[in-house]
């Protein structure tokens, strides 16, 4: 699985979070190389978790570096498969990412405290412990590799920790974006543990059938 990195920019559209949202404890899991939490910086409660949190700064890095390039290779392979609207070009979205891999390095080692090693679905924070919790590119995205069992336990430990909302992005699977067959069943599965589940569309779409999210409120 790629480390992916991405922006406070990126996750506004993906979540369609306004600055309202913004304001409490937020979780961003699976959050890989991200600047999530470091542009936010002190003007919120923002926690970052990632298996990846266990490697050393210099380890984190060339991983990251890596797998940038490796991304900017796919989409320059496979640019029909995705929307370029938002971002504009591939090099944009490079810069981008270069940008962002920077700034989460350097919150990362200013402030470790915000940055804790973890995998779904087992995350070390007790029961309702954020307003928010932000989960994109891992569920459904890696259907395959992770089972229905899988995401089942991994929604359910989102839900754990959350007080407010979980929002997952996006809901399709890598690539082209085809569909994940028990995305239903996961919903209806929330909805009788006593949640709600609701898919609300988003500004941001990258790939063709991409243009959603999940919203979950405990």
């Amino acid at each position: 699985m790629l480390i992916s990195t991405r922006s406070l920019a990126e996750y506004r559209a993906m979540f369609d979070l306004a600055d309202d949202d913004l304001k409490g404890t937020i979780l961003d899991c699976a959050a890989g190389g991200s600047s999530f939490v470091a542009e936010l910086g002190e003007a919120a409660q923002a926690v970052a978790t990632d298996p990846a949190y266990a490697q050393t700064q210099g380890e984190l890095a060339a991983v990251l570096s890596a797998d940038r390039e490796q991304c900017f290779q796919m989409a320059a392979d496979h640019g029909d498969e995705f929307v370029w609207d938002w971002y504009g070009s591939p090099e944009r979205r490079d810069r981008m990412r270069i940008a962002a891999t920077e700034r989460f390095l350097s919150d990362r080692a200013a402030r470790p405290d915000r940055y804790r090693a973890a995998s779904l679905p087992d995350l070390p924070f007790p029961d309702d412990s954020f307003d928010l919790v932000l989960c994109s590119h891992l569920l459904f995205t890696w259907d395959g590799p992770l089972d229905q069992d899988w995401h089942a336990a991994a929604i359910a430990e989102l839900i754990r920790v959350s007080r407010g909302e979980v929002r997952l992005y996006p809901l399709v699977r890598r690539g082209a974006g085809d569909p994940v067959p028990y995305l239903d069943d996961l919903a209806e599965a929330v909805r009788a543990a006593g949640h709600t589940w609701q898919q609300r569309e988003v500004g941001f779409r990258f790939q063709r059938r991409a243009g959603v999210m999940a919203v979950i409120t405990k």
